[in-house]
């Protein structure tokens, strides 16, 4: 059952906002942003997302936005999975790309470091565990030390998020109303 707050419980400068982004936009807003915006002592969400996402990184935004959409693939978690692949896909300029690695991670076009990345998510995600032989793995494909430690990040990022998502009913936009929101994230991030 979707809570009815975050659709009437914003302040008046949030409503207005709101208000603004539907006028500019030609969309409604989307609900992590009314989730953000709703108690932002609450979802500090923000930061960390922003870090994790946008921060200094070794993996491309497209990467890091990829591994958002598989996360969330693996926790079933419908708008994240629609949002994600979105910017993903844009990022890349390749939607192809996206849809093939989260249709089959071991048969997309993907490069070795990335590919035992995602696995390595996916396995966490799902067995809240990873292990030493999986960060060998991951080490033994090229992906340094740092770039897992920024995977385990957005790992982290989109669990929470994931989770949010499916306790406060997000629903899942219509694909304009996505790829605008993906167009907002590659511009301005998760500020």
């Amino acid at each position: 059952m979707r809570l009815a707050i975050l659709d009437h419980g914003h302040g008046v400068r949030a409503k207005a906002m709101f208000a603004l982004i539907r006028v500019f936009s030609g969309h409604p807003v989307v609900d992590a942003v009314k989730l953000a915006l709703y108690r932002p002592s609450f979802y500090r969400g923000g930061g960390l997302t922003q870090e994790a996402m946008r921060g200094p990184s070794d993996w491309s935004v497209a990467d890091r936005e990829l591994m958002a959409a598989f996360v969330s693939k693996v926790n079933n978690t419908e708008f994240c999975i629609a949002a994600h692949t979105a910017t993903s896909a844009l990022a890349y300029k390749d939607g192809a790309k996206v849809s093939a690695a989260l249709a089959d991670l071991e048969t997309a076009p993907l490069t070795e470091p990335l590919r035992s990345t995602l696995r390595m998510l996916g396995k966490l995600t799902r067995e809240n565990n990873v292990d030493v032989d999986d960060i060998s793995r991951v080490l033994a494909a090229g992906v340094s030390e740092q770039q897992i430690k920024d995977a385990l990040a957005v790992a982290l990022a989109f669990n929470v998020t994931d989770r949010l998502a499916d306790v406060f009913d997000f629903a899942v936009d219509d694909s304009a109303a996505i790829k605008a929101g993906a167009k907002y994230l590659l511009a301005r991030g998760y500020r």
